[in-house]
């Protein structure tokens, strides 16, 4: 029979194929994606040391991979050194001479005391003997002369004395400081080099791929691992103009992938405002129903390892 119940059977075919056909109006098709994380060193150098392998799940700051780094710890070594002689050339400045220098010092004045005690009694005696009229004038200069030397010697003797004590001038410690600070500076430049030579997980995820084997040469900023954080894991999915007005960050989801034993529950976090056309059309009311408009949803971190960048999902709102 060509007909039942007075329906053509194409009629019937038709319908049933656009039934089985429908989607749901609340479910749509997207894919997952990663925002992925690639380590790098900001020098280059022969990879001396890959810590992980493609595939494993990394805690934050376990090492990823080193760099060969002879000439940064040598660089390293130097500046430290620097640093050190610099450092004590400023306290040596700041304690003035040292204490065997100082005591020479004081030993001398010492004697020049006495010699100056010793000159200040010969004086006194020439001067009562001349004013006896014992000496000619000329001793008595001599003594007197030789009293105003050795006293003047002693007031010498006790500057070196205070000035042996003193620490170096202003000027020359502002200098030394100056010194210190930048031997500071480059040991902790030298220390940054050689830190960038070993490269640690910023994150917990998982080790996605590695681009280098060990021995290569790896030039400055070239990417050696590949990580995928979980919380890096998003899907992306397109709804109608029709519905992205009533989606806004934070509204619930869930997530169905084959192979996955249950629904993923999932956040929205990102609702574009602007929209796309499938396929391209010129605009007009009549086909505003072609407008979609790009949603991104994160899951839980914990629920992230279900899915896998580039795997089709299908998204239904909540």
């Amino acid at each position: 029979m060509s007909r039942i119940t007075g329906i053509p059977i194409c009629l019937l075919l038709a319908a049933a194929l656009a039934a089985c056909s429908h989607q749901d109006r609340d479910t749509y098709q997207g894919y997952v994606e990663g925002e992925f994380v690639y380590l790098g060193s900001s020098q280059s150098g022969k990879l001396t040391a890959l810590s992980v392998t493609r595939g494993q799940t990394v805690k934050t700051g376990v090492s990823a991979f080193t760099l060969e780094s002879v000439d940064e710890t040598a660089a390293l070594d130097q500046a430290q050194r620097q640093l050190t002689s610099a450092q004590s050339q400023l306290e040596d400045i700041l304690t003035g001479k040292r204490a065997p220098e100082v005591a020479s010092v004081r030993a001398q004045l010492a004697q020049a005391r006495a010699n100056a005690r010793k000159a200040a009694l010969q004086l006194s005696r020439d001067q009562a003997q001349f004013d006896a009229g014992g000496i000619p004038k000329g001793q008595l200069d001599d003594s007197r002369a030789n009293a105003d030397a050795t006293a003047a010697q002693v007031r010498d003797l006790s500057e070196q004395v205070d000035i042996a004590r003193l620490p170096g001038r202003p000027q020359q410690i502002a200098a030394q400081r100056a010194q210190v600070a930048a031997a500071q500076a480059f040991v902790a430049q030298a220390q940054w080099k050689v830190d960038q030579k070993r490269v640690a997980a910023p994150a917990d995820g998982l080790v996605y791929d590695t681009l280098y084997r060990v021995g290569e040469w790896v030039q400055a900023g070239s990417p050696v691992v590949q990580m995928l954080p979980p919380q890096n894991v998003k899907v992306r999915f397109f709804v109608p103009e029709s519905v992205v007005g009533g989606l806004a960050p934070g509204r619930a989801v869930s997530i169905h992938c084959d192979g996955c034993a249950e629904n993923v529950p999932a956040t929205i976090t990102y609702v574009s405002n602007q929209a796309e056309y499938t396929p391209p059309v010129i605009y007009s009311n009549e086909n505003r129903s072609k407008l979609v408009f790009m949603i991104e949803a994160h899951p839980q971190a914990s629920d992230a390892a279900k899915l896998h960048p580039g795997q089709p999902v299908a998204v239904r709102l909540q």
